[in-house]
């Protein structure tokens, strides 16, 4: 059970890697600190897109317009820590 704990900890570790990578390209991007007609930005970042979008797309159906501000990737790093509280929380249930 422990090593099981451990995997699922380390995919919402790489899970929330992966919305942070987004998030911080995403301001370069739009602050033009990135240039998205560089080849490496632009695999990066639709590789990132791909990734994510399963994540992003039910959640972003729910939440309503915000006027150009995306709160889709706060929203899932939120559901990422609760779901990190409620495991570290009951992994001890099962010893």
């Amino acid at each position: 059970m422990q090593s099981l704990f451990q995997i699922l900890m380390l995919i919402l570790d790489v899970v929330w890697f992966f919305i942070l990578a987004h998030v911080i390209m995403s301001w370069l991007i739009n602050f033009q600190v990135l240039n998205m007609r560089q080849q490496l930005v632009a695999q990066i970042w639709y590789g990132l897109n791909r990734v994510l979008e399963p994540i992003y797309g039910p959640i972003r159906r729910i939440l309503p317009p915000m006027g150009g501000l995306d709160l889709t990737p706060l929203v899932v790093l939120l559901a990422i820590m609760a779901l990190r509280i409620v495991l570290i929380n009951n992994v001890a249930l099962f010893y």
